[in-house]
């Protein structure tokens, strides 16, 4: 895969486009288990359960639907595409809790909202067709 710009990144929540967003994060994580006994000079582990989660945050937009469907305790289907939304392009989706929303705001910049959330299931890689 070549380099591409992060301008082109694009949030879906529900299969509904979430306006104004201006970062998303992702991460997936395992966990491992110690499988170190008496003896052994280095450490080994078995790897265990995978998990994912991430953040979103937009510029606030009150009467978008994509912002209004991320309330705390919501399940969603998200979709993270990295490079847009054009077929051929990968994007990354999954259900997800909303865990926490966020509006800090600032007398002297736009009002933003942050949304993280937690993976509930498996998170896979798709093609754009």
């Amino acid at each position: 895969m070549g380099k591409f710009h992060g301008k082109d990144g694009l949030v879906h929540a529900d299969d509904v486009n979430v306006a104004n967003v201006t970062q998303w994060d992702l991460s997936e994580d395992t966990e491992v288990a110690d499988g170190t006994v008496m003896g052994d000079d280095w450490k080994t582990h078995l790897g265990g359960h995978k998990s994912w989660n991430g953040s979103a945050t937009v510029r606030l937009d009150k009467s978008d639907a994509g912002q209004t469907s991320l309330v705390n305790g919501a399940s969603v289907v998200l979709k993270l595409y990295s490079e847009g939304n054009a077929s051929g392009k990968k994007y990354y989706t999954g259900t997800a809790t909303v865990t926490s929303v966020s509006k800090p705001q600032s007398m002297s910049d736009v009002a933003e909202a942050s949304f993280t959330f937690t993976g509930n299931g498996a998170l896979t890689e798709g093609t754009v067709t």
